[in-house]
């Protein structure tokens, strides 16, 4: 019985490994091809007689004119390839796109968990949960069809779809993230923290604001990195209704032209393996490492905060 037992165990201990190990080897495979096909855009200016030292100095140029070039004109004569503009969109959607969706996303988990009644939360949750059964497809339609216009004709712009139309959107579409993962946070807290709060003397909202926020910072962070890397790698709403203009954005109202985007639209069109098709896949190597830095540096947030609480505890 003990043995059937034992070896069942370890079936099912390396069953999970080799899904595990599977998981790990999809993503780096995926992670190399990127590399592979994006490398070699900044090798197109070697010369078979260069020496070691100009080669290197090449890469460098090539790597400095594509990340701080200003203008992206693919079928030019030669062709020009700098992806400023596109950075400084996608950071700049990402950005508006959080000032609006972590208050918000926060807010409404608080409330949920903390305020709201049975009745009300049964009523909200589901409503709010509902925004992430939304195909992309279909809030980029809803920002091309009703926002655009509206903005058009509010602000009296030339364009409704802009910066700011398409981080309206992205905000709709983190906030389930943000609000579902920042009230499993809040509801972990643990009851002896809120009990003892209250015992005190202190009132509700000052539990919330003293105890049981510090507590869960953790866990909010951790919703806001997963929210905010929805925002930046989403492709279909930003192709929509950001504009499409691959400049430096002036104001919020500006047309730009986010990274994936620029990627989703030109693809198709791309010579497969030509300059254009390696400036397109070394375009997504600098979205790839933007979004690991991101990741990288709110989980260490996420880890520090975690480890304050975890002391004071």
């Amino acid at each position: 019985m003990s043995i059937n037992r034992q070896t069942v165990e370890k079936s099912v201990r390396s069953m999970f490994f080799c899904i595990a190990t599977a998981s790990v080897a999809i993503l780096f495979m995926i992670m190399v091809f990127l590399f592979m096909e994006g490398i070699p855009i900044f090798f197109r200016e070697f010369s078979p007689g260069d020496a070691f030292i100009i080669k290197i100095g090449k890469v460098i140029a090539g790597v400095k004119s594509f990340l701080f070039g200003m203008y992206w004109y693919p079928t030019s004569d030669p062709s020009d390839f700098g992806i400023l503009p596109l950075i400084l969109a996608s950071v700049s959607v990402m950005a508006v796109s959080a000032v609006i969706s972590i208050p918000l996303g926060v807010m409404t988990a608080i409330y949920l968990a903390e305020l709201a009644s049975r009745r009300v939360g049964e009523i909200v949750k589901p409503m709010v949960e509902l925004l992430a059964a939304l195909p992309s497809v279909v809030i980029g339609f809803f920002g091309m069809v009703i926002v655009a216009p509206f903005l058009q004709e509010t602000f009296d712009l030339s364009t409704g779809l802009n910066l700011f139309n398409a981080a309206l959107m992205l905000a709709f579409m983190s906030i389930p993230t943000i609000c579902s993962l920042s009230e499993d946070a809040v509801y972990s807290v643990p009851t002896a923290l809120k009990e003892a709060s209250l015992a005190l003397g202190a009132t509700h909202w000052e539990t919330i604001m003293r105890v049981i926020l510090p507590a869960s910072v953790s866990g909010i962070s951790t919703a806001v990195i997963l929210g905010m890397s929805r925002a930046i790698g989403e492709t279909m709403v930003v192709l929509m209704v950001a504009g499409g203009a691959a400049m430096i954005p002036g104001s919020v109202f500006d047309p730009v032209r986010p990274m994936p985007a620029s990627i989703a639209a030109e693809m198709a069109e791309a010579p497969f393996r030509g300059d254009h098709y390696y400036a397109l896949f070394a375009t997504g190597i600098v979205l790839f490492l933007f979004t690991l830095m991101f990741n990288i540096i709110a989980d260490h947030i996420a880890h520090k905060y975690r480890q304050v609480g975890e002391a004071s505890l």
